[in-house]
């Protein structure tokens, strides 16, 4: 592969999303081992504070069409450098080969975004290493219009491609070791998501991944998909510059505490664990009608934000679940309009035109909003959205009757990922008999909640924000 600078490999990745659309991740691999490092500790950055290069992934580290950031790694350094009380300063790199220079150079004193631990080549031997913080597992890509492997053995004479210079080499050693009629190609790519889409794009016929990078880039690049899983579960590092051993330690304690108090959890739920409820056939079909639909609502859902305070994106989601964007749409229990509103909940909402989409819309969006505040204020985001979304699919009665249940079940009744659990149990007697609201399909809105996450996952790869975009904000606990 040509070399390519910083600038264009972003664009390219922009690019790449813009045209292939959808959810969020660059996970990386860990092993436990630390290398043993004595350097002179090199002069400090130039800039006061803690100075990051990363390389960029969908839900690691992600740079939304409008230049906003989110991602599993910055929603954690983020809150490691408040919680130290100085700013972050990031810079990206073109690559991991790039990255690691960097760090051994001392231009920054920490490394994120698909790195794979200690114990590799020369180039990485000069580095500290935190301790792991998300395990994940190598799984082998192919192009969908080619043929599918069901192991290696099946791929003898053929090309996989993995990234270069992030550890995976290491990880795949048995493997690579036992399959010698296999060529292994190393690709230096600024991002998995590069390295996907030239598999789904045909550039390249098979790659090796983090099967979370495969799982959140499904709906996005559609001509690709999993074989079967490459190796055993290895977790994130961060890469730390030599000399720093003391920001290693406080690394270190910072993920044991967020291990300990949950907070990892509740992150890699976020990003990493309800599965998208969404088909690949239907997120083509979403994204045909993204580029032909949705600019036709694109300004209603914008004014409903502006009267609401909800996010035009996920407005756009919850329509296009209940609707398809169909203003016309009538399901067969008497739901109208782009919203889907019962005749009550428009009354209730002052729509006096289920059919006319940009009271629906509003009417919608302030339901939305209202029942976020109704919420008990210690649910945090991204869950009090969530929470809000499954009560404006089964009423907040039934909700706080899930609530109530996850708590006697020793749940967590302010997670969305501990009540989602429970919710179907409002279907089956021995449960809902004990609570206030009575019987309620509790699956449905699990399974909406789901979807409207898939879509808007979508929506925030494509499309620019009117503000700020949801984020996990943990709340201290």
């Amino acid at each position: 592969m040509r070399d390519r600078s910083i600038a264009e490999n972003l664009a390219l990745l922009c690019r790449r999303s813009l045209l292939a659309i959808a959810a969020f991740t660059l996970l990386g691999f860990v092993g436990c081992e630390r290398a043993v490092i004595t350097p002179p500790r090199p002069a400090a950055p130039p800039t006061p504070g803690l100075s990051v290069v990363v390389r960029p992934g969908p839900a690691t580290w992600f740079i939304a069409p409008n230049g906003q950031v989110s991602g599993f790694d910055h929603d954690l350094l983020t809150r490691f450098a408040r919680e130290r009380g100085v700013p972050l300063n990031v810079v990206f790199a073109n690559g991991a080969a790039s990255l690691l220079a960097k760090i051994r150079a001392g231009e920054a004193q920490l490394g994120a975004g698909g790195l794979f631990g200690a114990g590799g080549d020369d180039a990485r031997s000069a580095v500290y290493w935190s301790r792991g913080y998300h395990a994940v597992e190598p799984v082998l890509i192919y192009n969908v219009d080619g043929y599918r492997p069901k192991r290696f053995e099946d791929l003898d004479k053929a090309v996989v491609s993995y990234p270069a210079h992030t550890g995976l080499a290491r990880q795949l050693a048995t493997v690579r070791a036992a399959h010698p009629g296999v060529e292994w190609r190393p690709v230096d790519v600024a991002s998995a998501d590069d390295l996907i889409a030239q598999v789904s794009d045909g550039t390249l016929s098979y790659a090796v991944v983090a099967s979370s990078d495969a799982m959140m880039a499904r709906n996005i690049y559609l001509d690709f998909d999993v074989a079967f899983p490459a190796g055993a579960e290895h977790e994130f590092a961060w890469a730390i510059a030599p000399g720093y051993p003391e920001l290693r330690d406080a690394l270190d304690r910072f993920i044991s505490k967020l291990r300990k108090d949950g907070t990892l959890d509740r992150l890699a739920d976020r990003y990493f664990g309800e599965p998208r409820q969404v088909e690949r056939i239907d997120a083509g079909v979403f994204q045909e009608r993204i580029r032909k639909t949705l600019p036709t609502w694109r300004k209603t859902f914008l004014e409903a934000q502006a009267k609401s305070g909800v996010e035009w994106r996920l407005l756009a989601a919850v329509a296009y679940q209940e609707s398809q964007w169909d203003p016309d749409a009538t399901s067969e229990t008497g739901v109208r309009g782009l919203m889907q509103l019962t005749e009550d909940t428009a009354r209730a909402l002052g729509v006096a035109d289920r059919l006319d989409p940009r009271a629906a819309s509003i009417g919608a969006a302030r339901y939305i909003a209202d029942l976020k505040r109704k919420l008990p204020a210690r649910i945090a985001e991204p869950d009090r959205t969530w929470f809000a979304l499954a009560a404006f699919n089964i009423g907040l009665g039934h909700l706080e009757d899930a609530r109530v249940l996850a708590q006697r079940q020793k749940l967590n009744p302010d997670l969305w990922s501990d009540v989602r659990k429970v919710l179907p149990l409002l279907a089956e007697p021995d449960y809902y008999m004990t609570l206030k609201n009575g019987y309620a399909r509790g699956g449905m809105p699990v399974a909406f909640v789901g979807r409207v996450r898939g879509y808007y996952d979508i929506l925030l790869r494509t499309e620019a924000a009117g503000q700020p975009q949801l984020r996990a904000e943990i709340a201290e606990r």
